[in-house]
């Protein structure tokens, strides 16, 4: 890892920027009491805690590795002194094509009258060849080690380890928490798809499953059948503000999930837009503090492949002043003219945004537009008052800024899904 240095950033506006870091790529960075705790994208790098007491000095201070080869640990949060950290396995959606493996294989037999080419197995199933073989192994391997892992950071420079929760399937991706419980992402045997599973965490060597939640359709073992394709409806994460959690299902939008009584989560709303919107909801979040006397929400898309044709993901405003009826007040757009980068490679289009209310501020990334900053303090008509585009790395063609945190300095935090963490500065 390089030494911090002062970026040379050329496209930016009413931001000053106050550090870059070379390290690996990563999922989620959260800042907390001075520390930048960042989760990587793809092992050996596991959880990497920063001091950013300067924030021109980030400054590491802990590493964790994934608990194995096979996983990654991309994803992180914090409350008071417990981190949880997730596992998940590594390159699930690749590994997921050998298990069509057996059934294209006989597909092909069935068509062609004589046993498949190798080629031709892999160009149904959409890898390289020499891929398969990759593929095979994969599948007579496994994977059950997915689930959480709960830490005690009174510290941060030496986390202890508390306990490992092992879930289901290709295990935890995003989730929330808070000092008593932990809202976890998480496939479970028996459903299709992640589901959301509440877990107590007042032993915290001992995390207990209090709830569980599903969309119908989800829980194949209860006899439910889904009524589409794989794992195209699922939750995302869920974030609690009050005694509702906000939640993001991918394809099936965004749902309004009550859990005053913790052990029996409850759905009292949904809004859905697909189709005809082409990007899955990744993140619904109500802000704690009315803005110009209404209750609102964000909701932002996850870019994918681009189809020409199509809207970028973007960013929507929601009234949610009735939950069970989540309303569209506006929406947010980047236009590719807005960054040089847009289709010099990678994803362009919206990804996510500080989990936080920062008064009427939205800092959302972009991946190759970068950071935009948004005030919505008119609901109607978000307006962009800043941005951040950092530089590509070396041997990247644009860069893929993928989360984003602020500190209550208004220091800014984003980290790149390949490589880089930006640290900068914003003046209104």
């Amino acid at each position: 890892m390089n030494a911090p240095s002062r970026p040379e950033v050329l496209h930016s506006a009413n931001v000053t920027p106050l550090a870059r870091l070379d390290i690996p790529g990563g999922g989620e960075v959260v800042v907390h009491r001075n520390h930048a705790f960042i989760g990587h994208m793809s092992p050996p790098d596991g959880t990497a805690i920063y001091d950013v007491s300067d924030p021109r000095r980030p400054r590491q201070v802990a590493r964790i590795a994934p608990p194995d080869g096979f996983s990654h640990t991309h994803k992180v949060k914090v409350a008071g002194d417990l981190m949880i950290t997730n596992v998940e396995r590594h390159k699930r959606h690749f590994f997921r094509k050998g298990e069509r493996i057996a059934a294209v294989t006989a597909d092909l037999a069935a068509t062609l009258g004589r046993p498949p080419q190798e080629a031709e197995i892999a160009a149904e199933i959409g890898v390289a060849p020499g891929d398969l073989d990759t593929l095979r192994a994969g599948l007579a391997r496994g994977y059950q080690d997915g689930g959480f892992r709960v830490w005690d950071i009174a510290d941060p420079a030496n986390p202890r380890h508390l306990a490992t929760v092992r879930t289901g399937g290709i295990g935890v991706h995003r989730f929330d928490m808070d000092e008593r419980y932990a809202y976890i992402s998480t496939e479970m045997e028996g459903y299709v798809g992640n589901i959301l599973v509440i877990y107590d965490l007042a032993d915290p060597t001992r995390p207990r499953e209090v709830a569980r939640w599903h969309m119908p359709g989800q829980h194949v073992a209860g006899g439910e059948t889904p009524s589409w394709p794989g794992q195209r409806c699922r939750l995302h994460h869920a974030l609690r503000v009050g005694d509702t959690l906000w939640a993001a299902c991918w394809y099936a939008g965004a749902h309004v999930i009550d859990i005053s009584d913790i052990t029996a989560p409850r759905t009292v709303g949904r809004f859905n837009y697909h189709p005809p919107f082409p990007e899955p909801t990744h993140t619904f979040f109500r802000l704690a503090e009315p803005i110009a006397g209404r209750d609102l929400a964000l909701m932002i898309d996850e870019e994918h492949d681009h189809v020409p044709g199509q809207p970028h993901g973007f960013l929507w405003v929601m009234d949610v002043s009735d939950p069970t009826r989540p309303v569209p007040v506006s929406t947010f757009h980047v236009s590719e003219r807005e960054s040089p980068y847009a289709r010099a490679g990678g994803r362009f289009g919206g990804h996510q945004f500080q989990e936080r209310q920062i008064g009427s501020l939205v800092f959302a990334t972009w991946f190759a537009g970068g950071v935009r900053i948004i005030d919505i303090a008119t609901p109607e008509t978000p307006r962009e008052i800043g941005h951040y585009i950092p530089s590509p790395a070396p041997g990247h063609a644009s860069p893929q800024s993928n989360d984003v945190d602020v500190d209550e300095r208004g220091v800014v935090y984003v980290i790149d899904r390949d490589r880089g963490f930006d640290v900068f500065s914003f003046e209104r």
